[in-house]
């Protein structure tokens, strides 16, 4: 009885060893044959059933077969969104672009011109990485609103660029704040002027009124740490920019915060001014011994 269930196990497991074998066996000889009518139908066919990975061999295989002739529009249409659904979007992108090359009077041109802007936005990486790519994407899909404006996918163009923007204007505001993080003199101030490049390049940014409380704490700190003969004139500037800030955010959840600074760097200056009239004082008390002295010298 055992024996005959391992011998049924294996006759099983042969069977099917033999039945994809022949799957297989039936594929490669396809992909062999000169029948590119056959071939063609076939690849369609697995397009449709969504098994990519064969379609697109025989895409390859059939697109030299077919240059230069009727089909060879549908092969490259095909060929660029296989390779989309297999997430290849780099591949997926020459193949859109060279369609568009070749056939820019197609009816699927402009949906081809799309589609390869769009592999650039799924190539975009995340915030914290390098951002070339999200500048491709964007300069991509501003040329497809540029040539197309009237399309359909026009808006949905601009979305996509609104999206890559806000993780451009993320990562800008995350490096600027890595300058205040580190907690060096050097470093406030340039937070301070990277906070302000930010507010340049993207001055609709969600960040603004964060950017700008940050912008003066940065300023208070770049101050506190300064010498005393520069302190009052950088304290100053922090109460400009503090100023400022109320007035354009004067229920800000930061607002708090921001008063105690200003209060803070308004002693910062006073502390500073005492200083430095206590080193005039006796600058000038030191200068008045050493005169007399030199006198008391000549008289002798």
């Amino acid at each position: 009885m055992f024996i005959n269930r391992r011998i049924v196990a294996w006759a099983a497991g042969m069977f099917l060893v033999v039945v994809v074998a022949g799957c297989k066996s039936k594929f490669e000889k396809l992909r062999a044959s000169n029948n590119v009518a056959q071939k063609y139908q076939e690849a369609i066919k697995l397009y449709n059933s969504k098994k990519y990975s064969k379609a697109l061999i025989l895409f390859e295989d059939l697109t030299n077969r077919y240059r230069g002739q009727a089909e060879a529009e549908d092969l490259y249409y095909y060929t660029a969104y296989t390779n989309y659904y297999l997430r290849d979007y780099t591949s997926a992108r020459y193949h859109f672009k060279q369609f568009t090359d070749i056939y820019p009077n197609s009816a699927r041109a402009e949906e081809c011109r799309y589609m390869g802007a769009y592999c650039y936005f799924l190539e975009s990486p995340k915030v914290g990485l390098d951002q070339d790519y999200t500048y491709r994407a964007i300069e991509a899909l501003q040329l497809f609103i540029n040539l197309y404006p009237n399309s359909e996918r026009a808006e949905e163009a601009a979305g996509l660029i609104q999206q890559l923007r806000d993780k451009l204007e993320t990562k800008a505001f995350n490096n600027a704040k890595l300058y205040l993080d580190m907690g060096l003199q050097d470093d406030y101030r340039a937070a301070v002027i990277a906070f302000d490049n930010v507010l340049r390049e993207f001055p609709d940014t969600k960040y603004a009124e964060e950017m700008e409380f940050l912008s003066i704490k940065a300023q208070y700190l770049y101050a506190n740490q300064s010498r005393p003969h520069r302190q009052e004139e950088r304290f100053d500037e922090m109460i400009d920019m503090y100023n400022n800030f109320v007035t354009a955010y004067p229920e800000s959840k930061f607002r708090k915060d921001a008063d105690q600074l200003k209060r803070d760097a308004e002693k910062g200056i006073t502390e500073a001014k005492k200083y430095m009239d206590e080193v005039s004082r006796m600058a000038t008390a030191q200068a008045r011994e050493e005169e007399s002295s030199d006198k008391t010298t000549i008289q002798q």
